[in-house]
């Protein structure tokens, strides 16, 4: 078999076999072939495609390419979320304690945020004393002992697709949907849980812009998770605005908990209830009604919230700060940024905002930028409220001085106008 090929017949629109993409994989990660020849094919299925058998070929050479964790093995009945990145997304710090007070095990290997889209794992560290980084049999001990546990990710999990995207970032192919599918199930393959959520973000704020897109790639992602093996649906949830009032490390630390507590953004948190309803019903394979009932009754118990504060304290973190928000750090200077003229926000650019709150230090250019935990933005006025001239619309929080500019571009990502915007759903769609 030879490379030379395999893209020959990409290149032509032919479907590749098992054994072609796995001696491409093999050899990739054997570094037998070059850069160059893997960039060929990339390119070759950025331009042709790949069906579904082809895209699940690629997504489970992928995730054997290094370590495998068998999750259903070590713990029984688990599950996992996984969301396609937006602005202000703190789901899984409100979500996964709520299913792990209610006997449901969640093991979970997260990322961290890169460009305009947050990370759980920057969240997490935010928390004075946090451990993201711990050994297979502590990770392994705390689940079993407290049911929940969430972890960066390891540095051998689906090898090749690290290589891969990295390779795509430079080509000008990441906006492919059969690769997208293949580099996210690849991940959740390799980590083991039988049961997964996806939560696939649509609007500015997304990779995925258009409903129509997401559908495609959600339909993607499920048809691959069911052909190998995993009990798996999507929710298409909306990216058109940041989630909830709050952006940046801490500050979503902060609305998370308020969640828990059974307060703030009533968006937010309906969200997060439809979240771990479809993660209960997933694990526990029980109606719609009945999982809901029993997430809104951990909310409400404050169960949920005791089980949060024992995850932290169990990753070393200081469970204080669930009734101290002063204990978590907050950046020195807060900017007021007021509305430039009277009427109602009818939109707000999601991906800006969240280039904003990278310029203030909340976020990362590239993997080994330094964030500030307490660097971010208070959002007052979002799509739908009427503003006057002057009102403070929003405070943005930073270490830096002068910050001027960056000001002006979070006023040009928000349009202010006479009449009232129809408000979009928060779910716009399920996939099973």
């Amino acid at each position: 078999m030879r490379m030379y090929d395999i893209i020959e017949k990409k290149r032509n629109g032919k479907s590749l076999t098992k054994d072609e993409i796995s001696f491409v994989i093999d050899g990739m990660i054997k570094k037998e072939i070059p850069d160059y020849q893997i960039s060929s094919l990339i390119m070759a299925i950025y331009l042709n495609g790949m069906n579904d058998t082809e895209t699940t070929y690629l997504t489970d050479s992928m995730a054997h390419s290094g370590d495998m964790i068998n999750l259903e093995e070590m713990f029984g009945e688990t599950v996992d979320k996984h969301s396609t990145g937006g602005v202000g997304d703190k789901t899984s710090l409100v979500i996964c304690p709520i299913v792990a007070s209610l006997g449901i095990k969640v093991a979970k290997m997260s990322g961290r945020g890169l460009g305009h889209t947050g990370g759980t794992i920057d969240k997490l560290e935010s928390i004075p004393g946090f451990k993201v980084d711990l050994k297979e049999k502590d990770f392994v001990k705390q689940v079993e002992d407290i049911g929940i546990s969430i972890i960066s990710q390891t540095g051998n999990i689906a090898p090749a697709d690290k290589k891969i995207y990295a390779l795509r970032d430079t080509t000008a192919t990441v906006s492919n949907i059969p690769l997208i599918a293949s580099s996210i199930m690849s991940k959740k393959i390799a980590a083991g849980d039988k049961n997964i959520l996806l939560d696939v973000k649509v609007g500015s704020g997304a990779f995925m812009k258009t409903k129509k897109e997401a559908t495609e790639l959600a339909n993607k992602m499920v048809n691959i998770g069911k052909k190998l093996g995993k009990n798996i649906s999507a929710i298409l949830t909306n990216m058109d605005e940041p989630l909830g009032n709050y952006v940046g490390n801490s500050l979503e630390v902060i609305e998370a908990i308020s969640i828990l507590k059974g307060r703030g953004n009533p968006e937010l948190k309906e969200l997060c209830i439809t979240l771990a309803t479809n993660m209960v019903m997933l694990a526990r394979g029980i109606k719609e009604a009945n999982a809901r009932k029993l997430v809104i009754n951990s909310i409400n118990s404050g169960k949920a919230l005791e089980k949060f504060k024992e995850f932290i304290k169990y990753q070393h973190g200081n469970p204080d700060i669930v009734d101290d928000y002063k204990l978590l750090p907050i950046s020195k200077y807060g900017y007021e940024v007021k509305a430039n003229k009277t009427g109602y926000i009818t939109k707000m650019n999601a991906e800006e905002i969240g280039k904003v709150a990278n310029l203030l230090g909340a976020g990362r250019s590239t993997m080994e930028d330094t964030i500030d935990y307490g660097a971010g933005i208070i959002i007052e006025s979002k799509v739908g409220n009427y503003v006057r001239k002057g009102k403070i619309i929003a405070t943005l929080y930073t270490n830096k001085e002068d910050i001027d500019d960056i000001a002006s571009k979070y006023l040009n990502a928000i349009t202010i106008s006479n009449y009232k915007p129809n408000k979009k759903k928060m779910i716009l769609g399920k996939i099973k």
